[in-house]
């Protein structure tokens, strides 16, 4: 599975799966399961880079002292929401709003991804932001405000 990165806003990215051929529906389901429990591992704050405790401490974690003023004084990063998994050809998206997880979120699912691709589901491709020229997403119309003292 190759990895490209395209404009990326955390708050609002597409993902992008492409196949050598057009994915079956078991295939997708694949796909939208690891999608969906990863944004709901988000959803409850667990990509945050700020409060690693187990992974700093090393190999070692025997009667580890676990820090929960650390923990709950971390700053909170949690994911916003998710869109909902699409297919078009040999293509997949799914649109999320990342909101204040770290970076740690994407390695993860790309290393889920990879893992996936080579057991399950063969991804040619996944492009993490951008969009497709010939599969335009959505933009939601800018609101107009206007200065009621003028």
């Amino acid at each position: 599975m190759h990895v490209e990165f395209r404009e990326f806003n955390p708050f609002d990215v597409w993902l992008w799966f492409e196949f050598s051929t057009v994915p079956s529906h078991a295939e997708q389901q694949y796909i939208a399961e690891a999608l969906s429990s990863w944004f709901f591992m988000g959803k409850l704050g667990g990509f945050n880079a700020e409060n690693l405790q187990i992974q700093d401490e090393g190999m070692e974690i025997s009667y580890m002292h676990y820090d929960h003023d650390r923990a709950s004084t971390s700053l909170v990063s949690l994911m916003h929401n998710m869109g909902d998994l699409e297919q078009q050809g040999q293509w997949l998206r799914c649109w999320f709003d990342l909101g204040t997880s770290d970076a740690l979120a994407l390695d993860i699912l790309v290393n889920t991804l990879k893992g996936l691709s080579q057991e399950y589901v063969a991804i040619d491709r996944l492009i993490i932001g951008g969009e497709n020229p010939d599969w335009p997403v959505p933009h939601e119309e800018q609101d107009t405000f206007y200065d009621n003292d003028q």
